[in-house]
């Protein structure tokens, strides 16, 4: 009988081991972890996550699962969706768009808490963090053309990773692990509609669910529960329910021959990804001819369809809250416009509501570009075009943006981010430690001395 997609991925994940994976990827899962850490700190202060955590605070089961912020102790199942939540609320972690978009960092709580749970070392959630990425990827490869264009939210693509990530850092056998992507996986389907139009706070909040789902699953699997094992090639299983075409070889094919955290990208801006080469193009344009936002008279912006579609609706020009305003495309150049920068404070609430950065939104105009639309996912070409009040015209062209793999962060920009979210809950010294900690990550002992790192001073 030949195996099914699951068997090969969960045969696969458990038998990885630390020594099998690359000297590059390694680093690149130190990167992501510190910058998801930074993330989170900035997600703490977020009116998202004070919310969320009051309520896991009531409902959360005993367990020695840390609450990064709080430092607070919980069940593994309620830690994974506050953490992930905090990493994600902001929408500044990590993106990779291929068929799909996705942000695998989402699921690095997932190797935390279960992690945490059984007493497992740094090396061991270095593991965790190329074993996410490393799927999470990958389905966002296989669909043609991605789910998200069929009106699915890639958090129905995290539920099939994270019960991958969840039972190797508890220690599950392939079997239990197959079992428990059929439990997380085929009770977990998100639809689109939580990024169209008006966005609440539960754009944010579904890639975690589908976190906190994978760690339920290996939960239940480890006790003896069992899952579909076909979840994906099987009869009414995700090839067949999200058809019509996609490339399952995809899945496994040269497993560990390659790392795909290699080819993730991270966040320059807390916006949705697709505003971000547009961004960075009219930062050019207005601070290297100094244009002051009263000289602009219309940005005009040639760019995918769906980034008309989804980051320039009616909605998106009218933007009332933190979460339609980092996926309004009118909203961030408007932003870039007036404040010559995007960072988490525009996005405050009385910074979106300010009448400076308003008066731009109505200058700025989306058109779909059919001949952009063909160099996707290889290429997110932008080309933005500001007309001045006195006859000037300025056009700049972007294929990628900062963050991309081939434009990266360094090393030295990932700990200033990490610094300028992470200074308002921690103090000088306790970022140094941390920093110092996740850089030597292979040395950490077990991860509850990591998360121990990760409580608030300030």
């Amino acid at each position: 009988m030949t195996d099914t997609i699951t068997a090969t991925m969960a045969r696969w994940a458990t038998d990885l081991a630390y020594d099998d994976i690359g000297e590059q990827a390694i680093h690149e899962a130190k990167r992501y972890l510190l910058d998801s850490l930074g993330c989170a700190f900035g997600g703490y202060r977020q009116e998202d996550a004070r919310i969320a955590l009051a309520v896991l605070k009531e409902i959360g089961g005993e367990g020695n699962a840390t609450v990064i912020g709080s430092g607070e102790k919980t069940d593994p199942v309620s830690a994974s969706l506050a953490n992930a939540l905090m990493v994600r609320v902001m929408d500044y972690n990590d993106i990779y768009w291929q068929q799909d978009p996705s942000h695998p960092s989402d699921i690095i709580p997932a190797a935390m808490a279960c992690g945490e749970r059984v007493g497992r070392s740094g090396k061991d959630l270095t593991l965790g963090i190329v074993l996410g990425h490393e799927f999470e990827m990958r389905l966002c490869e296989a669909a043609f053309p991605g789910i998200r264009e069929r009106g699915w939210h890639h958090a129905t693509l995290t539920a099939f990773v994270s019960p991958i990530v969840a039972s190797r850092m508890l220690g599950l056998t392939w079997e239990q692990c197959q079992h428990a992507i059929g439990i997380s996986a085929s009770r977990h389907c998100t639809l689109g509609a939580v990024t169209a139009g008006k966005l609440t706070m539960m754009k944010n909040t579904v890639d975690p669910m589908a976190t906190q789902s994978g760690v339920l699953a290996a939960l239940l699997a480890e006790k003896g529960y069992t899952g579909p094992e076909h979840v994906i090639d099987g009869k009414e299983g995700l090839a067949h329910c999200y058809g019509p075409e996609w490339k399952l070889e995809v899945l496994v094919d040269g497993l560990g021959e390659s790392w795909r955290i290699e080819r993730c990208g991270m966040k320059a801006f807390p916006t949705e990804a697709l505003t971000h080469a547009p961004i960075s193009a009219v930062l050019d344009i207005v601070t290297e001819n100094d244009l002051a936002p009263e000289v602009v008279e219309k940005v005009h912006i040639r760019s995918l369809a769906r980034a008309a579609d989804i980051l320039a609706d009616p909605s998106k020009y009218d933007p009332r809250s933190k979460e339609t305003a980092d996926h309004s495309l009118p909203y961030v150049i408007a932003a870039a416009v007036a404040d010559r920068q995007v960072t988490p404070a525009q996005f405050e609430q009385d910074k979106i509501m300010d009448p400076r950065i308003r008066e731009q939104l109505n200058k700025v105009e989306v058109v779909a570009d059919p001949e952009i639309e063909k160099l996707f996912p290889k290429l997110q070409r932008v080309i933005v075009t500001i007309h001045t009040t006195d006859g000037r015209e300025f056009t700049k062209q972007l294929d990628y943006p900062k963050g991309d793999p081939r434009n990266p962060l360094t090393d030295q920009e990932v700990e200033e981010k990490f610094d300028a979210l992470a200074a308002p809950v921690l103090s000088d010294e306790a970022r140094k430690r941390l920093k110092g900690a996740v850089w030597s990550l292979e040395k950490v002992g077990s991860i509850s001395e990591l998360m121990d790192l990760c409580r608030a001073d300030r």
